[in-house]
């Protein structure tokens, strides 16, 4: 199921799904229009001379020339369609393709002129002169008309909308907007139970067996995860009493042969294990490009790369770098504010499926390390850096979060101190790295006041002036003795 859906986003977004559709629609409604010539007859030319009196001489020729016209602008559309795309890649950035070939307006557009054109051949081969019968479907070919202004009409807002589409302010909002609603849709995940519950005591990993009694499930063929499917995987799990822990997190490139993940079995089930794998394998998709449906990570590194695209000396456009922290600061504000995922899911107080899920500390560093690496001696960048990180602590929902906050806040610190700026440029960024760390300190203590939370507080400025976080290192994990098992393609 999980297979379909992907497969349904994919068709959807491209640019034929729509105007195949559209181009079926257009020859049903000319068939329907047709054989209602039967019922109207000749009454409607002989009442509306004006509107229906056609010959069939002219019919002709009305309709060839729509049916040429349209074909022609279809051309142009396409034209400027890939212009569009050029400009868009050679610009900002190749990962936003994407989206200009999932614009609706661009699919729609395409589709109405090429539909306009089946309607035209449909109906120019049923029109018939005195010689061959005397039949001019006269409503089909009013619908031919009425269509052609039709099209004229979205030709003109098409050239508005591409002028406006290719603007770096519409490029970065849509690409916000397609991620946020990948947040709003993932955040919480469905593949944990939410922190606080009380099965979460559970271990993390399945407890240590025997050799023979696990195995690991390979990929079929490489590509980019974009999809799991955690519901059919806890089925899975739960249906041959088993653990499953997930290997690669979406997003990630897996090699064929490499693992997908590995299963810890209670004891050995009927069936062959090749059979249940591929099972298995069927829940999770891989593709050669990723999206951001299930992969957050992506939507902010397509906002990275039109940033950094933009600091790059070739471009030099820092305001379009700024665009883009804002937008990027927008996502993390709404990722601060939300329940991350936890990787286990319990079924009746029993662990049975691991999934990777991302942390706040790793997206943070994702959508601003690069930029911060990259900035140069922009100080409105590094200010608008500055000012992101305190107002991100304002939306946190856990001290944690704060601290990885004031990580970053003192990394950016770290870089400003190699950077050559004015006395007067790095005054002002003192200035303003001081009341950010101001900032996420009363940030701290106000979520600790309302999480009930206890202790010191850890942002708060040290004799140097420097805000100190505790650093956080993953635990060790234990791992079973494993074998793998090759699923067949």
């Amino acid at each position: 199921m999980n297979g379909v859906r992907t497969v349904w986003l994919s068709v959807r977004d491209s640019l034929w799904f729509i105007p195949s559709v559209m181009v079926c629609g257009s020859m049903v409604l000319a068939l329907a229009l047709i054989e209602s010539q039967a019922l109207t007859g000749s009454e409607l030319a002989r009442n509306w001379p004006r509107l229906f009196g056609a010959g069939a001489e002219g019919a002709r020729g009305m309709l060839s020339a729509i049916a040429t016209s349209m074909i022609t602008v279809a051309g142009v559309v396409f034209s400027i369609t890939i212009v569009s795309l050029s400009l868009a890649a050679s610009q900002y950035s190749p990962r936003v393709l994407r989206n200009f070939m999932s614009d609706r307006t661009t699919q729609v557009v395409l589709g109405a002129f090429v539909s306009v054109f089946t309607y035209c051949l449909i109906v120019l081969r049923t029109i018939r002169g005195s010689d061959e019968g005397d039949f001019v479907p006269s409503v089909a070919v009013l619908g031919g008309v009425l269509l052609a202004l039709a099209a004229v009409a979205l030709l003109i807002y098409f050239i508005h909308h591409v002028a406006s589409a290719i603007q770096v302010s519409s490029i970065v909002g849509r690409i916000s907007e397609e991620t946020e609603a990948a947040i709003q849709r993932l955040f919480p995940a469905d593949v944990s139970l939410p922190p606080g519950s009380a099965q979460q005591a559970t271990p993390l990993m399945p407890p240590p067996r025997p050799a023979a009694e696990a195995r690991i499930v390979l990929a079929p063929d490489s590509g980019y995860l974009v999809s799991i499917d955690a519901d059919g995987l806890l089925r899975a799990a739960v249906g041959g009493d088993q653990v499953i822990e997930v290997v690669p997190r979406v997003g990630d490139f897996v090699l064929r042969d490499e693992p997908l993940c590995r299963v810890y079995t209670a004891a050995a089930g009927p069936g062959r294990p090749e059979e249940a794998d591929d099972g298995l394998c069927s829940c999770f998709v891989l593709q050669a490009e990723r999206t951001v449906h299930q992969d957050v990570f992506h939507g902010l590194q397509q906002l990275v790369d039109v940033g950094l695209k933009a600091l790059s000396p070739s471009v030099h456009d820092p305001s379009t770098a700024i665009a883009c922290i804002h937008r990027l600061g927008h996502l993390l504000a709404l990722l601060a504010a939300r329940e991350m995922p936890q990787p286990e899911r319990l079924v009746d107080g029993r662990l049975r499926l691991v999934v990777p899920a991302p942390r706040f500390g790793e997206l943070l560093h994702a959508a601003f390390d690069p930029l911060v690496r990259h900035i140069g001696s922009h100080a409105e960048v590094y200010a608008a850096v500055v000012r992101m990180q305190a107002r991100i602590g304002s939306f946190a929902r856990d001290t944690t979060r704060i601290h990885e906050l004031c990580r970053q806040l003192n990394e950016v610190a770290a870089v400003l101190e190699a950077v050559e700026l004015s006395t007067q440029a790095r005054s002002v960024l003192d200035d303003l790295i001081a009341a950010a760390r101001h900032d996420l300190a009363m940030s701290t203590d106000s979520t600790a006041r309302r999480v009930g939370a206890k202790g010191a507080n850890p942002l708060r400025p040290s004799p140097d002036g420097a805000a100190r976080a505790a650093p956080t290192s993953p635990g060790p994990a234990r791992r079973a003795a494993t074998s793998p098992v090759r699923a067949r393609r």
